[in-house]
This record gives C-alpha cells, sequence and structure tokens, in this order.
C-alpha cells in the first residue's frame, strides 16, 4: 500500500503490536521492538492530532514498557482501555476464571518443555511456539475446561490458546475508543495479523472505515513499519476511491 485511503484528518489508526508492529518473538518477553518505533508512533500520533491507538493482547503496563511514549490503548484485548495518552486504564466489570483452570494449564505446559503459561488479570494464555506437540492436547485441555461457560472462550492466536472473557474483543476495544476524543468523528482504520484482530478489523469496516490484513496488505512488520514512517514524515495521504 502505497497511500491511505482515507485522509489524515479524518482517520484512527488503530495498530496491533505483536506479528503485526514488531515481528513475533518465541516468548512473548522477548519480543524485539526496534529502537525507531517509539519515535515513529510519536510522531505518527502527532499527525493524527492524537487519533493513534495500540490494541494488543497484552497488559496496558507490557504495552507501557515496549513503547515508552504517551499513546492511547487497548490491553488484554479490550479488557482496559486508555483512550486518553497517559490517563487512567479504564476497566469494565469482568469475571475471573476459576484458579484451577490456570493450574490445570500450568501443568500441561511443566509437561511439555519450552510450553508457558502467560497469566493475564482476567485470563491466562498458554504458549506452545517452542513446544509445538503441546498445542492439540493445551486446546482439548482449555475447551474442556471452558465447557459451557458463556462467561468465557478460549481464543486461538499465533501458537497459542487464549481464555479470556466472551464479552472482552478488539471490536469493543476500537468501539469504545471511537466513541471518545480525539478519536469520535474520524474513520477507523485497524491493522493487524491473525485471528485475534479480525472482530477488530470487522468493527472498523462496519463504521466505514477500513480494517486491512498486514499479510496481504504490507507483507511484514517490517514494511508496514516503513510505511508508517512514509506517513510520519508527510508523504501523501490523500483520500482514494475505496
Amino acid at each position: 500500500m502505497d497511500t491511505l485511503p482515507i485522509a489524515l484528518d479524518r482517520a484512527a489508526l488503530f495498530l496491533d503490536f505483536d506479528g503485526t508492529l514488531v515481528e513475533i518473538a518465541p516468548r512473548p518477553d522477548a519480543v524485539v521492538v526496534p529502537p525507531a518505533l517509539p519515535g515513529l508512533l510519536r510522531r505518527l500520533a502527532a499527525r493524527l492530532e492524537g487519533a493513534l491507538a495500540i490494541v494488543s493482547g497484552r497488559p496496558l503496563a507490557e504495552l507501557d514498557s515496549f513503547l515508552p511514549v504517551p499513546l492511547a490503548m487497548a490491553g488484554e484485548h479490550g479488557a482496559a482501555l486508555r483512550p486518553a495518552p497517559g490517563g487512567r486504564a479504564q476497566r469494565p466489570p469482568l469475571p475471573l476464571p476459576p484458579p484451577e483452570w490456570r493450574h490445570r494449564a500450568e501443568a500441561l505446559a511443566a509437561a511439555h518443555p519450552g510450553a508457558l503459561v502467560e497469566p493475564k488479570a482476567h485470563g491466562f494464555v498458554l504458549h506452545y511456539r517452542q513446544a509445538p506437540e503441546a498445542g492439540q492436547p493445551g486446546r482439548a485441555l482449555l475447551e474442556d475446561l471452558v465447557g459451557g461457560d458463556a462467561d468465557f472462550v478460549v481464543m486461538p492466536a499465533h501458537m497459542a490458546w487464549e481464555v479470556k472473557p466472551a464479552a472482552v474483543s478488539k471490536a469493543m476495544a476500537v468501539e469504545r475508543l471511537m466513541a471518545a476524543p480525539p478519536f469520535a468523528g474520524r474513520l477507523p482504520v485497524y491493522v493487524g495479523d491473525d485471528v485475534t484482530d479480525e472482530a477488530g478489523m470487522a468493527a472498523a469496516r462496519a463504521a466505514g472505515g477500513l480494517g486491512l490484513r498486514l499479510q496481504d496488505s504490507f507483507g511484514t512488520p517490517a514494511a508496514l513499519r516503513d510505511w508508517l514512517a512514509r506517513l510520519a514524515e508527510g508523504a501523501p495521504a490523500e483520500a482514494v476511491a475505496r
């Protein structure tokens, strides 16, 4: 993609983190953030008059540690929202999974060296990138644990299975952020790379904007970063026919 199909003064940009802004790492704590990325996002947010948000499955504290710049953010797939850079996080009331679920997942991970469980405020993730053989038994275990509990779902991700509240989605994150300034009144453009982003893409399209899959529109995180840099540096982003 050479230009943004929506003029920047009308756009609100929503960016996934892992696999979109940065390359996927073997472990969540091993992700590498290019040194220029925080400054790039700061400049791009200024061009968008603040209408830029990171929408991620990670907790806000982790996103802040990787991107130490004032940005709007949605963490844990929307369970934590910060519409105003530097503001307080908004957390809707959400259920907590039984501790036994995580203990069972940790026992399965221990039986498959390389697998690990990442805790979150309202759920957890079973990662099996370094233990592919744990993928199918992990899915079976989590689906059995969640069973008919309508409050939770098992969501696939990059070589991972996540237990999260059913009411939480990246669509909810986009919709709630779009209801607040500086996003309100703009057209959302969501860029993501996997199934966890599909709801966010759909919400952006439903609001008259764009839902862009990284692989189809840019190819790689590095190519996306190059495109964002051109926008931040003042490259043309005029509206074109869609």
